[in-house]
C-alpha cells in the first residue's frame, strides 16, 4: 500500500455540517466527505484491492467507492486531516494477514494435573454421599 498515491487519489467534499452552532453553522461547509475509489486505485495491488473488497463488503459500493465523512471540528481543513487519518487506519487495518494458528498439545504434566484434580473432585462428591447398606 502506497499512502502517498493513495492520498493524491482522494476525492474530497465540502457540506455545511448538521446541528447546533448558530450561525457559523449556517454559513461554513465544515463537514468534509471523503470518497476513495479502491477499485481504480494505483496504489493498491491487485491482491490488496481484493481483499479490501472482501472485508469492507459492507462499507464499499457497488463501484468500488469507500465513503467517510467527518464534521468533528468546526475547521475544514482539521475534519479534512482527520477523515484522511480514518481511512488510512481503516486500509491498514484491513489489509493486515491474520496469523496462521499453530495447533498445540497440553504438556504430560498439565494432563495429570487435570486427572489429578479430577479425582480429588470425584473423591470429595463420593464423600458427600451417605454409605450403601448392604442386606
Amino acid at each position: 500500500m502506497h499512502t502517498e498515491t493513495i492520498i493524491k487519489e482522494l476525492d474530497f467534499k465540502a457540506i455545511r455540517s448538521s446541528g447546533a452552532g448558530g450561525q457559523h453553522v449556517n454559513k461554513t461547509a465544515s463537514k468534509v466527505v471523503l470518497s476513495f475509489n479502491v477499485l481504480n486505485s494505483e496504489g493498491l495491488t491487485a491482491s490488496e484491492k481484493q481483499r479490501l473488497q472482501q472485508r469492507l463488503q459492507n462499507r464499499i459500493t457497488s463501484e468500488g467507492i469507500i465513503s467517510l465523512q467527518c464534521s468533528e471540528s468546526r475547521s475544514q481543513h482539521r475534519n479534512k486531516a482527520i477523515v484522511i487519518e480514518r481511512l488510512i487506519v481503516l486500509l491498514k487495518q484491513h489489509l493486515r494477514k491474520a496469523k496462521v494458528r499453530k495447533k498445540t498439545k497440553p504438556s504430560k504434566n498439565s494432563i495429570e494435573r487435570r486427572l489429578r484434580s479430577k479425582k480429588v473432585t470425584a473423591l470429595k462428591k463420593s464423600n458427600r454421599k451417605p454409605p450403601k447398606l448392604d442386606r
